[in-house]
C-alpha cells in the first residue's frame, strides 16, 4: 500500500513512512492510493468475529507490507483488551430504529482511545525496528491529549509533547493530561485557542530545523493516517451489529476536524452500504454552513459547552476535498490558499455530489442542553454534550426512518459535568473506578504564551536527547 499527498507534490510513502512523518512535505495530508473494496458477501462472512478480528480484516490491507500479520493481530488485541466492555463499542437503543455507539469504554473515556491505544504499539514497533526515537507533537481540543499520552506513555521510543488551549478544556479533561506521570510526558498550556495549537503542530512539522536534526517528530493528531485507518472499524461493527450489510445504515457524527466522520466516508467507499452521514456541529459550525451552502468562511472561534468540537479549521476536511475534485492536488492547494485569505465555494457540481451523502446540522448550547434533558427524561440516558449534539443532528437531518440512524457517542458524560448541571439535571455523572481519585493526583503542566517559538524552545529544551 502506498500513500499520496492531498497536494501532490510530496512523494509515495509507504505505512511506515505515512505512520511517522504525520503532515506530507507539501503541506498535505498522506492518503491511500487506493482503497481496499470489500465485497457484500466478504463482510457478511465476518458477523460474529470480536472487534479485534473484525479490525485485523478492516485494517490489515493498509499495513500488510509493514507488519506481519500475527504481530498485528497481537497488537490490536491489546489495543482492545483494555477497554471496559466486551462487546467494545456497544449500542444503546434510544427510540424507534435510533441508535447511540458508545465509544467511550477505552481507558480515557473517550473515541480517541480506539485509535491512539493502537497507534502508540505502531509507533513502538516500528520505531524499535528502526532504531530511532522520535518526539511526539499533538494538540488536543479535549479528548485527543489525553488518548495520546495514555496510548503512549509505555512507549520506550518517545517523548510526548501535547497542546492544550488554556482554561479551555473541561476540568476532567485537563486532568487527564496532566496528572499522568512520566519523564517522557510534557503538557502544555498555550494562552490561546486549540486553532492556535493546531497551527503550531503544522507549522513545526513543515519545519523542523528546532529539532536539530536529532530527532524526527511523529503526529498524533488525525492528520495521521493511522488514526483515521482505526475509526473506520467501528463503522462497520454497528452495521454489523444492526443487519448490515444487507440493510443500509445512517450515521451522526459529533464532529470538529472532520476525521471521525471521513473514517464513515472512507468504510463507505470500501463497500459497507451507508446511505447518510450527518455532520453535527456546535457554533463553531463552519463545516455545516459548507455543506448546507456551499461556503467555507473562518469565523472566530467561540468556547462552548462541547470544546472537543471548538474547532474552525477541520484538517480532515483537505482529505474530503481531494476526492471532491478528482484526487487533484494542484487544485486542492489553490483552495485552500484562498480559504486563508477569504470565504472560497466549490464547484455547483461537486457540491452536489457531496449532499448525495452528507447532511449538517448546528446546535448552540441552549439546543445542546435541552437534548440531554430530553433524552434523559425520555430513557434514563445520559449524553455528553457532543453525543447530545450527535442526537439532535440525526433528529433533525434524518431523511429515511426505515433506516437505522446510529449518533457515534464520542465521550463519557462525566467528562463534562457542567453541560449536565446547565441541563437542569440533578443526577452527577461518576468517573469509573479506575478514574475515582482523579481530583486527587498531581498535576504537571507549563502555562506558555500564544507564541511558536516559545513554544519550540520548550521542547528543544526538554525531549530526552536535549
Amino acid at each position: 500500500m502506498r500513500y499520496i499527498s492531498t497536494r501532490g507534490e510530496a512523494p509515495a510513502l509507504g505505512f511506515e513512512d505515512v505512520l511517522l512523518t504525520g503532515l506530507a512535505t507539501d503541506g498535505g495530508l498522506y492518503v491511500p492510493e487506493s482503497l481496499p473494496h470489500f465485497s457484500l458477501e466478504e463482510i457478511r462472512s465476518w458477523r460474529g468475529l470480536s472487534y479485534s478480528e473484525l479490525a485485523f480484516n478492516v485494517m490489515y490491507p493498509f499495513v500488510d507490507d509493514a507488519i506481519p500479520e500475527a504481530e498485528f493481530r497481537q497488537m490490536l488485541e491489546e489495543t482492545y483488551a483494555v477497554f471496559a466492555h466486551k462487546a467494545i463499542a456497544p449500542l444503546v437503543q434510544l427510540d424507534s430504529n435510533e441508535w447511540v455507539l458508545e465509544l467511550f469504554r477505552g481507558p480515557t473515556l473517550a473515541f480517541k482511545d480506539f485509535a491512539l491505544q493502537l497507534l502508540g504499539r505502531l509507533l513502538d514497533y516500528v520505531l524499535e525496528k528502526r532504531g530511532e526515537h522520535a518526539v511526539i507533537m499533538g494538540a488536543t481540543s479535549g479528548d485527543t491529549g489525553s488518548a495520546a499520552i495514555e496510548g503512549c506513555r509505555r512507549c520506550e521510543h518517545v517523548d510526548i509533547f501535547i497542546l492544550h488551549p488554556h482554561e479551555r478544556v473541561s476540568e476532567v479533561q485537563r486532568r487527564q493530561m496532566t496528572t499522568v506521570p512520566g519523564d517522557n510526558i510534557h503538557n502544555i498550556a498555550v494562552k490561546g485557542n486549540f486553532d492556535d495549537c493546531q497551527r503550531m503542530v503544522k507549522a513545526s512539522f513543515g519545519d523542523q530545523s528546532f529539532m536539530g536534526g536529532k530527532v524526527r517528530l511523529a503526529a498524533v493528531n488525525s492528520i495521521n493516517w493511522a488514526r483515521i485507518m482505526a475509526q473506520i472499524v467501528y463503522y462497520f461493527q454497528a452495521s454489523l451489529s444492526l443487519g448490515g450489510p444487507d440493510r443500509s445504515m445512517a450515521f451522526s457524527v459529533p464532529t470538529g476536524n472532520f476525521g471521525d466522520i471521513f473514517a464513515g466516508y472512507l468504510a463507505k467507499k470500501m463497500g459497507l452500504p451507508i446511505s447518510q452521514l450527518v455532520i453535527a456541529t456546535n457554533r463553531n459550525d463552519i463545516l455545516h454552513r459548507f455543506m448546507s451552502g456551499n461556503k467555507y468562511e473562518q469565523h472566530q472561534l467561540e468556547h462552548t459547552l462541547s470544546p472537543s468540537m471548538d474547532i474552525m479549521v477541520s484538517s480532515n476536511f483537505e482529505r474530503l476535498l481531494f476526492d471532491l475534485h478528482g484526487r487533484d492536488g494542484a487544485a486542492v492547494k489553490r483552495l485552500l490558499e484562498n480559504a486563508a485569505k477569504g470565504p472560497v465555494s466549490i464547484e455547483d457540481y461537486r457540491w452536489r455530489h457531496a449532499r448525495k451523502l452528507f447532511d449538517s446540522e448546528a446546535v448552540d448550547d441552549k439546543t445542546t442542553c435541552e437534548t440531554i434533558r430530553q433524552v434523559y427524561d425520555d430513557n434514563e440516558y445520559l449524553l455528553d454534550p457532543h453525543t447530545a449534539i450527535g442526537v439532535k443532528a440525526a433528529r433533525a437531518c434524518r431523511r429515511d426512518s426505515s433506516v437505522p440512524m446510529i449518533t457515534l457517542g464520542t465521550a463519557h458524560p462525566a467528562k463534562f459535568p457542567d453541560a449536565i448541571a446547565e441541563a437542569g439535571l440533578s443526577v452527577k455523572p461518576e468517573l469509573p473506578a479506575h478514574m475515582a481519585d482523579l481530583f486527587e493526583r498531581d498535576e504537571r503542566y507549563t502555562v506558555l504564551e500564544n507564541n511558536l517559538t516559545a513554544v519550540q524552545d520548550f521542547m528543544a529544551k526538554h525531549w530526552k536527547y536535549a
